[in-house]
């Protein structure tokens, strides 16, 4: 008895080793085949809201401006802003339950000037070198909430119109009155948590966003995933969160458009912008 015993357990031992150790299938001509493993497409790019931020209405900016001879071809030219109804320096409130990059230096100044990467001032004061070529210069200056967000209120942000002359002196001219925007975010570097939700930010002036008004058409990729690029059209000013952008060199590109579609006229209204995003 124990002998046919042994001899039934070993058969069903080698029929259960054929059925399970064999992960291969045969194919119609008789060789292996390997089940593939089948690619998860990544999410697409998208948009979100970011959720309502703290309101400073009464908050305002203003600026004065004055040149000095720096050396035979250049001139320093040193702003100095005026800040009511805002604190620099401080967290805002809210800062924690907005789920992306954050100032741990807090509220501050955006100086954009010409539209290049802005510079993040927490006291009210900035020099800057320029060639004395008679060239004219936008500067926008706004309040920044501590992780980047502009308060869109009145007063809240200036456009300082000037050019430096041939002999070096500063002059201020004429308040631009045609449509411009300026970019703020994003910018500079993204690690880790901070790439989950990227802010885009931006400021239009002397115009109005609506569905039948002007608008700001953006485009924003990722050289990893060219195949991936999102273009949107924007009627309402607000900030957004850019989400799975994943990592790599990301870039967006503003473009003020007009009541009829086409790219507005005049300076400022429209560019291109990159930066970066990295996994730690």
């Amino acid at each position: 008895m124990k002998t046919n015993t042994l001899l039934a357990l070993s058969a069903g031992s080698i029929l259960l080793f054929s059925a399970c150790g064999n992960s291969n299938t045969a194919g119609t001509n008789g060789t292996a085949t390997t089940d593939t493993v089948k690619s998860v497409p990544l999410p697409a790019v998208s948009l979100a809201m970011v959720s309502a931020s703290p309101d400073y209405k009464d908050a305002s900016i203003s600026v004065s401006a004055k040149g000095e001879k720096n050396g035979k071809d250049s001139t320093k030219v040193t702003f100095t802003f005026e800040v009511k109804n805002y604190e620099l320096k401080m967290q805002t409130t809210d800062n924690g339950n907005k789920m992306c990059n954050n100032s741990a230096q807090g509220q501050h100044i955006h100086f954009i000037l010409d539209n290049s990467p802005y510079k993040a001032l927490y006291e009210p004061k900035n020099e800057v070198v320029l060639a004395n070529d008679g060239k004219e210069h936008f500067l926008m200056a706004f309040l920044s909430r501590s992780y980047h967000e502009s308060i869109k209120s009145k007063g809240a942000a200036l456009v300082y119109h000037f050019k430096i002359d041939d002999k070096g002196n500063l002059k201020k001219l004429e308040d631009p009155k045609t449509p411009m925007v300026f970019y703020s975010r994003p910018k500079g570097d993204y690690v880790g948590k901070d790439t989950t939700n990227v802010l885009l930010d931006y400021y239009v002036w002397n115009c109005t966003l609506a569905t039948d008004g002007y608008k700001v058409k953006a485009e924003i990729a990722n050289e990893n995933r060219e195949s991936q690029k999102y273009t949107t059209t924007l009627d309402k000013w607000e900030p957004n969160f850019i989400q799975n952008l994943g990592t790599g060199k990301g870039k967006v590109i503003l473009t003020l458009l007009d009541k009829d579609g086409k790219p507005a006229d005049g300076p400022m209204t429209t560019i291109t912008r990159e930066f970066n995003l990295k996994a730690q």
